[in-house]
């Protein structure tokens, strides 16, 4: 069997200066890139997942409410959806589009160009083991691992490597997640960070 990386949402909007920013996103990019070239050997697969919205309805608010509505972000075609430029994705196997015309936080709700949904593509891989980094820690990182749990992959959130949004959800994501079953490794990035995500 196998162990896979799986990047959350690393993308210009949810990071310093963009549209939906959590403090520290940028930070975590640097941070994944350096692990994943100190350390070549450590998965055996490495995916990634994108906010892809093309018109997500009532997840994009005016005004939102950073609950259940957000200010629009990650728009399919604009430099927001883009991966942040500190995020080396030379090891990205598969990118996991998700949310183009609805909600979605987990990246086990995306699907690769050609369709195939993640849960798939890492059992086609033979993967049962899979660690979980990115943003936001208390939103779309909290969706996937808890998602990835559910799939049956044995799941590690390596919070060092996430940015969080806020206390009060971050610490309602950890104990989910704790409760889920996901092994928690670290501590999130957390500094004055913006509502969103």
């Amino acid at each position: 069997m196998a162990d896979a990386l799986i990047i959350v949402d690393v993308q210009n909007d949810f990071c310093e200066g963009g549209s939906l920013a959590v403090e520290g996103g940028a930070g975590v990019a640097a941070s994944i890139s350096r692990l994943l070239a100190s350390e070549p050997d450590r998965w055996s697969h490495v995916v990634a997942t994108k906010d892809y919205h093309v018109d997500p309805g009532a997840h994009f608010g005016d005004p939102p409410d950073f609950v259940e509505s957000w200010p629009r972000h990650c728009l399919v075609g604009t430099s927001g959806s883009e991966f942040h430029p500190e995020l080396n994705t030379g090891r990205v196997e598969a990118i996991f589009h998700k949310g183009e015309h609805a909600a979605a936080y987990s990246g086990f709700e995306g699907h690769a160009d050609d369709g195939e949904c993640l849960a798939d593509w890492l059992r086609r891989h033979d993967v049962d083991r899979v660690d979980v980094v990115g943003i936001a820690t208390d939103h779309c990182v909290r969706a996937t691992a808890l998602d990835a749990a559910r799939e049956g992959f044995a799941t590690t959130v390596l919070l060092e490597l996430t940015a969080a949004v806020a206390p009060a959800t971050t610490d309602v994501a950890l104990r989910a997640m704790d409760g889920a079953g996901v092994t928690l490794h670290g501590q999130p990035v957390m500094r004055a960070a913006q509502d969103g995500n």
